[in-house]
């Protein structure tokens, strides 16, 4: 081929400022220019199939469509060419030697603005080509328009301020070839594993085969365009395993497809296999590549899912959207929020589904993303939905063998399900927090509940309670805290009659109980807001209750470490009438009111009551007095 007819144009001043600011300012993600010129050859090879479907006349008709990449290595060149419909030579004056004068002046101010955000700025407003400058140190533009006796035409420049357009003789096929001479330190661009890695990243979707070096690199189809009737659970695996890495198969999949209130389609996965606890649920938040018209615009967008179901991978494709829009503008796009709300009932929809189809997939769905999954308890607009989809540990489910952590996460119960085994009258779903199931089957607490056959909740981390105060009520039923709980509330419940019951004190007995407990509050002085009988227990001797009646043990303990507050509250020491240790001390106090074995005693008492409220700091001191009662008790045993 020849060229003929050159002239040389001088960029406009406008044009050069924007070209000054391409080339020398902008480091920052050079790869996007690759993603630029493959959605401008796919355009045109967008644009020439709809002038065929209309009927258009076109060169070389039976072409195939499809763009061509070609990787020079040694000589650090590299060539875009599509078969696309081409331009003319005034074409490539208009669309290659000038810019909107309003877009070029928009883009220079988003620029000076945010510096830093140039590199996603480009594109935006018209300049997505001029990106290649990034890189190159010459571009060369042929193209032949695809109407009849169009003739082929040359469009060359440095990106210094001027362009030259020359006529091109001999034949010359429709569409484009963009040759690049690159730069030095961008030489990296005509390594075809690294024009490889790009084209994944941005381009794999896009519609037309994507050949480099005569070998196709978009193999993967997008399959959220495709009908969800036509695509097989094969290719479904296929592409999640291409999304994700992740060598197992989904535990769900949800193919969407809306046309109102914005248009979109979705292809979003739930993996089997969670990310880790919840300090590092920043890694959990993964948010979903945001494709517009088949091109990636940002990969794992948080904007479009959020936090709570972070979980979710997968892709969002929209033709509401303009291409490269920016980072900015993202977090605060209206068409982006109306895609978020979609997904979301779409995704609790899925969940509520597999909840009543498969509960024992549910339960491993849970146990795998739960912790992430509970912060939806902030998300009011689906409340009920959530309700619904949160699960719990509970006194009504038996211990598995070989109780362990493990075994916690796979034995859950829903809000739903409480209510079926709930008693006659109850009024709450009663529940209690601690560390674990063990620990929680010895909380005193629970004993008066567990007599009744009244089923208590476990909650195991600091976020279940906040999930309770957020859900409130639950088909009639209040949330409440087995700590809470008013013995008024619970006298109608019978139960089991206690085994091994204390006979009934002797009326000098209950005369001396006032004084007694006196005597204990004097001893434990401030420490303790009173000291009284309790209607609670039935096994334990003691137990601290809390003089709020609206703060459990649980909250004030996360309260306190927000503050930074180490020491432990004051609360109401209740002791157990009918326990025998309590029995015993009222007798020797009956004897001698001065005995110090009682000191001991009621300082063992208090702290054996901290320990199990989580609040014993120092255990020193309690393992001492340990060591003397046992030296008390042993020598009434060596007599």
């Amino acid at each position: 081929m020849s060229a003929t007819h050159g002239e040389t144009h001088e960029f406009r001043a406008e044009i050069r400022k924007l070209l000054d600011i391409i080339t020398h300012s902008i480091y920052t993600n050079r790869e996007i220019f690759l993603r630029e010129l493959v959605s401008n050859a796919s355009d045109a090879l967008d644009k020439l199939r709809f002038e065929q479907s209309r009927g258009t006349a076109v060169v070389d008709p039976d072409e195939a469509l499809e763009i061509r990449i070609t990787a020079d290595k040694d000589a650090g060149r590299l060539t875009i060419a599509d078969t696309g419909c081409g331009m003319t030579r005034d074409e490539l004056v208009d669309h290659l030697g000038t810019i909107a004068k309003s877009g070029t002046e928009a883009f220079m101010k988003s620029v000076s603005e945010n510096k830093d955000a140039a590199s996603n700025l480009i594109g935006r407003f018209g300049v997505g080509f001029y990106s290649v400058f990034m890189v190159a140190d010459q571009v060369e533009v042929t193209s032949r328009s695809a109407a009849p006796q169009a003739a082929p035409a040359r469009w060359t420049s440095d990106g210094s301020g001027s362009f030259t357009i020359e006529d091109v003789d001999g034949e010359v096929s429709r569409g484009t070839v963009i040759e690049i001479t690159l730069k030095e330190e961008a030489k990296e661009y005509a390594d075809p594993e690294r024009i490889k890695s790009v084209l994944r990243k941005h381009s794999n979707f896009i519609s037309f085969p994507i050949l480099l070096d005569g070998e196709k690199t978009n193999t993967i189809p997008a399959l959220w365009r495709e009908s969800k009737f036509s695509v097989t659970p094969e290719q479904y695996k296929e592409f999640y395993q291409f999304l994700t890495y992740d060598s197992d198969e989904p535990l769900a999949t949800i193919h969407v497809s809306v046309d109102a209130p914005v248009q979109f389609t979705a292809l979003l996965f739930i993996p089997k296999h969670g990310m880790g606890p919840m300090p590092m649920r920043d890694q959990l938040h993964h948010g979903l590549d945001l494709y517009v018209r088949r091109v990636l615009i940002s990969k794992e967008t948080k904007e479009l899912i959020p936090e709570f179901l972070g979980f979710v991978r997968g892709v969002v494709d929209t033709e509401d959207l303009p291409l490269n829009i920016s980072r900015e503008t993202l977090q605060e796009n209206v068409v982006l929020r109306k895609i978020q709300s979609v997904l979301v009932k779409q995704i609790l929809d899925k969940l509520k589904a597999m909840a009543k189809e498969d509960p024992e997939k549910y339960n491993a769905f849970f146990a795998a993303h739960g912790q992430g999954f509970k912060l939806g308890y902030g998300d009011y607009a689906h409340r009920e939905a959530f309700a619904e989809l949160v699960r719990f540990d509970s006194s009504a489910l038996a211990a598995q063998d070989g109780d362990d952590d493990e075994a916690e996460k796979v034995r859950l119960t829903s809000l739903a399900d409480y209510v079926t085994r709930a008693r006659d009258g109850q009024k709450a779903i009663y529940y209690l927090s601690g560390p674990s199931r063990a620990a929680l089957d010895l909380n005193p607490h629970l004993e008066v509940f567990r007599a009744k056959g009244l089923e208590v909740l476990y909650l195991y981390e600091p976020i279940d309670e906040f999930i309770m105060d957020s859900i409130g009520t639950f088909k009639d039923l209040k949330l409440k805290s087995a700590e809470l709980a008013d013995a008024a509330e619970l006298e109608p419940f019978e139960g089991q009659p206690v085994e091994n019951k204390a006979p009934e004190l002797t009326p000098e007995e209950s005369g001396s109980l006032d004084d007694f407990l006196k005597a204990i509050k004097d001893l434990l002085g401030e420490r303790v807001t009173d000291v009284r009988l309790s209607t609670r227990l039935t096994q334990s001797p003691s137990c601290l209750v809390s003089p709020d009646e609206h703060m459990t043990s649980s909250m004030q303990k996360i309260i306190r470490l927000m503050s930074k507050d180490a020491t432990p509250p004051k609360k109401a020491l209740e002791l157990n009438r009918d326990h025998a240790l309590i029995r015993n001390l009222l007798s020797i106090y009956r004897r001698d009111a001065a005995d110090p074995f009682i000191g001991k005693a009621v300082e063992q008492l208090y702290d054996s009551a901290l320990l199990l409220d989580g609040y014993l700091s120092d255990p020193h001191q309690m393992v001492a007095r340990i060591n003397d009662l046992l030296a008390d008790a042993s020598a009434l045993h060596a007599k």
